[in-house]
């Protein structure tokens, strides 16, 4: 059951950011904080204790709680402050059904439009997948895997499908991390890579959108046996 309760206001210890590099840096990192799970659905966010353990101001931290907020990645209340945005079982269903036609169409497009430079790079994005799944190494499997997904959606080549894909897929990214906590999950997603790089190769769009569309609603599933909140 997907609810929202407060969580108490403990802050994970977090690698400090580089001072010349502040306001994207601290939003990149805060947002990969909150796919990779170390900031958890529903936590507090004590900002004087982000900015002693990040060694920052607080105006580049409430700049990137805005941005993050716009995102739907985290939620500011102005009696409570700020917390890791959670989401309902009913908004991981509808998320995961838009974006999985738009990864669909993706695919299509990307068929059509796609260079053999392109495929080769993705192709290399696969082998590296594979060598990070043999060692065990989750963060780097999906770093990989979300970049194989998202070099699809570039190729493309359709800046209104592009925004509305990235804007969405930011709000489950961290489910999409979880969803493979499974073995057979992860196998199964492993297969999906698989076929869908070789219908790429052969530029079968219709085949292609298939396979993304029900690889998407698979990992939409996964994400609801699991229990998984966010």
């Amino acid at each position: 059951m997907y609810t929202n309760h407060d969580s108490p206001p403990v802050t994970p210890v977090l690698p400090k950011v580089e001072r010349a590099i502040l306001h994207d840096s601290v939003t990149d990192h805060l947002r990969n904080f909150i796919i990779e799970g170390v900031l958890t659905p529903g936590m507090k966010l004590n900002e004087r204790a982000l900015c002693e353990t990040l060694g920052i101001s607080r105006t580049p931290l409430r700049e990137a709680f805005k941005v993050l907020a716009a995102e739907g990645l985290i939620e500011i209340s102005p009696n409570r402050g700020a917390a890791v945005a959670r989401m309902t079982e009913a908004e991981i269903r509808e998320a995961f059904e838009v974006l999985s036609g738009l990864e669909a169409f993706s695919g299509e497009l990307a068929c059509q439009r796609i260079t053999d430079d392109e495929v080769e790079q993705i192709k290399a994005l696969h082998h590296g997948m594979l060598a990070c799944k043999a060692q065990g190494d989750l963060p780097g499997y999906y770093s990989r895997n979300q970049q194989i997904h998202d070099r699809i959606n570039l190729a493309a080549r359709n800046q209104v499908l592009r925004q509305t894909y990235v804007s969405l897929n930011r709000r489950v990214q961290a489910l999409r991390l979880r969803s493979n906590l499974k073995t057979p999950k992860w196998e199964s997603a492993i297969e999906d890579h698989e076929q869908m790089l070789v219908a790429l190769q052969d530029r079968d769009g219709q085949r292609l959108s298939r396979i993304l569309r029900q690889h998407l609603l698979d990992k939409r599933d996964a994400i609801l046996e699991l229990g998984v909140k966010a």
